[in-house]
């Protein structure tokens, strides 16, 4: 029967034409769906590198006064003063928080090799460690023993450590800044397995945390990281606002629980997810009303054909199978084609890790359900149709 029909199928292929086109069509936008939503799973899955939780982050704005203004015994102020509140728990400062994409990025050069690594860098003081739940894979957090050292202290991801030690262990070991008119020099005390502060569906990249002290490091931050007792209410905003404010009355504060800017950046990273799919799925059912509009037109024209098929005995069954295999093995012969062309996509490397091979996948297997489906729904009236004509009537049909 395979062979019966993809005889038909060739007869027909000038008529089939636009339809498997439009079946190609369908099935590289379910499967650029299926992909981008397949590749935010993936990253939603990926650790983060921090817990966050019971975690409230403090921006402060000190309107035109500049950062490098703040005197050092400001953050140490700062750091008293809040650990003195029963609800908190720990204290930290950083460049900027989780979840608010900022982004800083830095050229450094390996030792080993000698080449130009960009990463993403932030500082953080001692207290991060603590107030952010960071979980380190091996060495240690900055602590007090690096005071007075010539390097900075530094932790790592897994990724940047490869880059600059390729096959050697990274603890221990000093790298330089590559920026313009910097001899900065690092020392690598710990490693995290990843760092990812844009949220959950942040690509993972190279980081570099480098240690923040007020008293010898020349840059200021602007963020105060609070890890908080379980359960502490929003109410307790006030209270925090106000013992902020006997430190630097003249500075303003926006308090924000971790918890919550992770909520509002999720809603906003998957907006485009969403907007996609709903246009993706008002396109879908536009396609499913071609798919339709061909397949009976198809059918029509066939009459006099599946008529002479049931006077010679051919069962009403048989002739609604007949319409529906056609209709799938034209779609498979379209997913074909489609696969051919969008293989090539990993194999090259064009998207990078955003269409790796398990990602690939499972954009395929989607969208070859979802068009399957499609093709099969469609063509189940007009095959019930074909069935049920009488042979003398599509004999005599004009």
């Amino acid at each position: 029967m395979l062979r019966h029909l993809l005889q038909l199928t060739w007869q027909r292929k000038s008529r089939h034409l636009m339809l498997s086109l439009e079946i190609l069509l369908a099935f590289a936008i379910v499967f650029g769906i299926a992909a981008f939503a397949l590749r935010c799973a993936q990253l939603y899955r990926e650790p983060l590198g921090f817990d966050g939780t019971d975690t409230w982050s403090v921006a402060m704005q000190m309107s035109d006064l500049p950062a490098e203004a703040i005197p050092a015994d400001t953050y140490d102020l700062f750091r008293r003063s809040l650990l003195e509140l029963p609800e908190v728990r720990a204290v930290g400062f950083m460049s900027f928080a989780p979840y608010t994409l900022s982004t800083w990025t830095m050229s450094f050069k390996s030792a080993q090799t000698g080449a130009g690594v960009l990463s993403d860098t932030i500082e953080a003081s001692d207290g991060v460690a603590d107030a952010l739940g960071v979980h380190l894979v091996a060495g240690r957090w900055f602590d007090a023993t690096d005071d007075g050292a010539p390097d900075t202290a530094v932790v790592l991801n897994r990724r940047m450590a490869a880059t600059l030690f390729p096959g050697r262990p990274a603890l221990d070991q000093r790298f330089t800044s590559a920026e313009e008119g910097s001899s900065r020099t690092y020392r690598v005390v710990g490693l995290v397995d990843a760092f990812r502060n844009k949220g959950a569906l942040m690509i993972p990249t190279k980081f570099v945390i480098a240690r923040f002290a007020p008293h010898t490091t020349k840059s200021r931050v602007r963020t105060i990281l609070l890890k908080v007792a379980p359960g502490t209410p929003r109410a307790f905003e006030a209270k925090l606002s106000e013992r902020l404010k006997r430190v630097r009355n003249d500075w303003s504060y926006e308090i924000t629980p971790l918890a919550s800017a992770r909520a509002t950046l999720l809603k906003e990273q998957l907006v485009p997810l969403a907007v996609v799919a709903v246009i993706a799925a008002f396109m879908l059912l536009m396609v499913a009303f071609g798919l339709f509009g061909v397949l009976w037109q198809n059918t029509t024209r066939r009459i006099p054909e599946i008529g002479l098929r049931r006077a010679l005995g051919a069962s009403a069954a048989g002739i609604y199978r007949q319409i529906v295999f056609e209709q799938l093995l034209l779609c498979s012969l379209a997913v074909a084609v489609g696969l051919v062309l969008l293989v090539q996509l990993p194999l090259t490397g064009a998207l990078g890790e955003a269409l790796n091979w398990p990602v690939f996948a499972g954009a395929c297997a989607l969208s070859m359900a979802v068009i399957y489906l499609l093709s099969f729904v469609c063509s189940l009236y007009p095959g019930w149709r074909a069935s049920r004509l009488d042979p003398a009537a599509a004999l005599h049909y004009e």
